[in-house]
């Protein structure tokens, strides 16, 4: 009897179809256990790119929403949306070009401009001033309320690093670090959704 076959030798019994069957049910409960250990987390993954105030108001809204699903929610904040992490209580000396970004990026979410219509700022205040009447709260209060909630905020080092702001003028937040993308990366291949904003 020829025992060789292009995928190599085979075993003695190997023939034996209640052999096969039970190999294969192995196979089977392996890779069952190992698709397991694989599957996505109950976590929303943002990349908040936008320094823009409706676009972060649209952030804190998705966040604090998926929070009351029982999700994890991680934001990777980078480049012009590190503006709104930027409390403009906390002024440190800086280089020319670390100064230059202070004068020219908004100094924390009071600041932020809008995407359209900004008109030199009147479009943002009309916009808080309806968010006031219609009862919806203030993006630094939904700021506020993310961190009691545990929404964790991750700073891009990269973008801080390049625009001269430093942790040190970050907001005082509950749950938040500088970190590269590599943090993203593995945030993002364990989250049900990620999103950009």
């Amino acid at each position: 009897m020829d025992t060789t076959r292009s995928a190599g030798t085979v075993k003695p019994g190997e023939d034996d179809p209640a052999l096969r069957l039970q190999a294969l049910e192995e196979r089977v409960r392996q890779l069952e256990g190992k698709q397991a250990e694989q599957s996505v987390s109950d976590r929303l993954t943002m990349v908040v790119f936008s320094g823009d105030f409706d676009r972060m108001v649209a952030a804190f809204i998705i966040a604090l929403g998926a929070t009351a699903y029982d999700m994890q929610v991680d934001l990777f904040v980078t480049f012009w949306g590190i503006t709104t992490l930027r409390d403009g209580r906390k002024h440190l000396k800086k280089d020319l070009v670390g100064t230059m970004f202070d004068r020219m990026l908004p100094a924390g979410s009071k600041d932020l401009p809008l995407s359209r219509m900004n008109m030199a700022g009147a479009g943002v205040k009309l916009f808080r001033r309806l968010m006031r009447e219609k009862n919806v709260r203030s993006l630094e209060d939904m700021i506020r309320e993310a961190g009691q909630l545990g929404v964790r905020v991750h700073a891009c080092e990269m973008s801080m690093d390049l625009m001269g702001i430093r942790r040190e003028e970050l907001i005082d937040y509950p749950d938040l670090d500088v970190c590269g993308v590599g943090t993203f990366i593995a945030l993002a291949r364990d989250s049900r959704q990620t999103l950009f904003i």
